[in-house]
C-alpha cells in the first residue's frame, strides 16, 4: 500500500515540503524542461524550483515538438558549452526584454539528449554560471567541479541576473537533504559520504 502524497509537492504527506516552498517573483522567466526519468526521483528539485517561482514553468518530456519562445523575452539556454556567455548577461542597449532562462533537467547525459532531440533548444544562445560554485547536495558525488542540482543552478542564475538573493528557493531542497541524512543515520552518512 503506497503512502498518501501531497498533491502539490508530491512528497509523502508526513514529509510535505509545501510550508518551505516560497512564492518568489522574478523579472526573468524560467522554463524547465525535465527528462521523464527525473519525475520520480526522490530529490525532484526541478519541481521544487517551479513551485517556488511565480514566473516559472515545468514541462516534462524528451521531444518538445511545440517548443516556441515568447518574443517578449530574450530566450537563452542555461547549459555550459564553448559558446556559453557567463551570467549576468549584459543587455544590449536596444534590447530591454527580460530573460527567458531555459533549463534542461536530467543527468548530464540526458540533458545533452534533450538538446540533441530538440534542435530549437540546441539553437538557443547559451549562458553559464561562473566557475567555483559548490553544490550543497551532500548525498551525491558531483560528476564535475561546479555541477549543481537544478534548483541550485536556477537560484544561482537568478541571483546573478537579477542582483538579489534567491536563497529562499533552496529551503525545501535543504530540508530534503537533511531528511535523507536523518533517515540513513549519522553513522551511515559519515561512512558513505564523508560527512
Amino acid at each position: 500500500m503506497s503512502r498518501a502524497r501531497c498533491e502539490r509537492c508530491v512528497r509523502p504527506l508526513s514529509h510535505c515540503l509545501c510550508h518551505l516552498i516560497p512564492q518568489l517573483s522574478s523579472r526573468t522567466r524560467v522554463l524547465i524542461l525535465q527528462h521523464p526519468d527525473e519525475v520520480g526521483h526522490a530529490l525532484n528539485t526541478a519541481r521544487l524550483a517551479a513551485l517556488g517561482l511565480e514566473n516559472a514553468e515545468l514541462r516534462v518530456g524528451e521531444v518538445f515538438a511545440d517548443l516556441h519562445f515568447d518574443p517578449a523575452y530574450r530566450a537563452c539556454l542555461l547549459f555550459p558549452g564553448e559558446m556559453a556567455q557567463p551570467l549576468p548577461l549584459a543587455t544590449p542597449d536596444a534590447d530591454k526584454r527580460p530573460l527567458l532562462l531555459v533549463v534542461p533537467d536530467g543527468t548530464w547525459r540526458k540533458a545533452r539528449k534533450l538538446l540533441h532531440l530538440n534542435p530549437a533548444l540546441a539553437a538557443l544562445p547559451r549562458v553559464c554560471l561562473p566557475p567555483g560554485l559548490n553544490s550543497r547536495y551532500r548525498l551525491r558525488k558531483a560528476p564535475a567541479a561546479g555541477a549543481l542540482a537544478t534548483i541550485e543552478a536556477i537560484a544561482a542564475a537568478l541571483e546573478l541576473q537579477e542582483g538579489r538573493c534567491f536563497a529562499e528557493l533552496l529551503r525545501p531542497f535543504e530540508a530534503l537533504i537533511e531528511g535523507q541524512i536523518a533517515a540513513m543515520g549519522t553513522e551511515v552518512y559519515q561512512r558513505n559520504h564523508g560527512g
